[in-house]
């Protein structure tokens, strides 16, 4: 079985993401995709986690001398598919890796990463493992994760992790170094509206989304009503277009009909100037081209 685990670094995104797949899971269940809903695997699987941590030294390298019991798979996929039949499952959390207080450490993001990865193919031994990940700005990224720590925790973290030296591509290679057989499919959070069919159909597999439910629902919030319909009904009208030129399409849309204050977002964080996020902005551009030239990594790009 196919077994799809899916990260993202904006709730937002997941969250809506996450819904649109669950509006397809009957047409989905048809074609052997099962998305089960959050509640069925959320807990037991961050038990599972726990379990593993409690058994294992922190060291990764050792970290194979805490295995789960022969029987943990079955276990782990009969409580979530609930005698649904599936070959190909997909698993969405945004806190895969950790929750936002674990995001950052050791001047990494999600220093967690690799170790919750090789315990998930050991949760899920035998069956081929596959990671979707959306990763954003640290411009953005940041201050989210930190939202909810004191003025001075956000100091001490920034002094500790800065936010100059943070990379996406670290955190990548270091996946695909310590999992070489992984594969793992990446995009950007800012891309998300471009390129939202391509997501929804990598995700099931499929050759086009272009019959699947709410290709169009990471609109609904960052378009006006009159623009979504114009886009809607052109599309309709130019059944030939490829995902890239409905790509291309969108984007002429959103510079026209796009609300404003639905795409800015607010960055408070300590000593967080217009000047230092331009300059995150334009590492983290960088960064990404640097990321799509990872051997072993799909990335998803307008």
């Amino acid at each position: 079985m196919k077994v799809i685990l899916h990260a993202g670094a904006h709730h937002t995104d997941s969250d809506r993401l996450l819904k649109c797949l669950l509006k397809n899971k009957q047409e989905f269940s048809r074609n052997g995709i099962a998305v089960p809903g959050p509640g069925k695997y959320r807990t037991l699987i961050k038990e599972s986690f726990i379990a593993l941590d409690s058994a294992a030294p922190a060291d990764d390298a050792r970290l194979d001398s805490a295995a789960p019991a022969d029987d943990a798979r079955d276990v782990i996929v009969d409580a979530i598919l609930d005698e649904e039949k599936a070959d190909r499952l997909i698993l969405s959390n945004t806190h895969f890796f950790g929750s936002p207080r674990f995001a950052l450490g050791d001047g990494k993001l999600y220093p967690l990463a690799t170790r919750r990865l090789r315990q998930a193919q050991q949760l899920f031994a035998g069956d081929s493992l596959e990671l979707f990940l959306a990763i954003c700005n640290p411009a953005t990224f940041l201050p989210n994760v930190m939202s909810n720590a004191s003025k001075r925790q956000q100091q001490d973290l920034l002094l500790n992790n800065p936010a100059r030296e943070i990379r996406w591509s670290d955190m990548l290679r270091q996946v695909r170094s310590i999992l070489p057989d992984l594969q793992v499919t990446v995009w950007c959070y800012e891309d998300s509206p471009f390129i939202w069919s391509d997501i929804l159909k990598s995700f099931a597999g499929l050759a086009t989304a272009k019959h699947l439910k709410g290709r169009f629902d990471l609109l609904d919030d960052i378009m006006s009503e009159a623009g979504l319909k114009r886009l809607r009904a052109y599309l309709a009208s130019k059944p030939e277009l490829t995902d890239r030129q409905i790509a291309k399409v969108i984007a002429a849309f959103l510079e026209k009909y796009a609300i404003p204050e639905a795409i800015e977002e607010e960055l408070d964080l300590p000593g967080w100037t217009d000047e230092l996020v331009d300059e995150l902005t334009f590492l983290y551009d960088h960064d990404v081209s640097k990321i799509a030239q990872i051997d072993g990594i799909r990335f998803l790009g307008p």
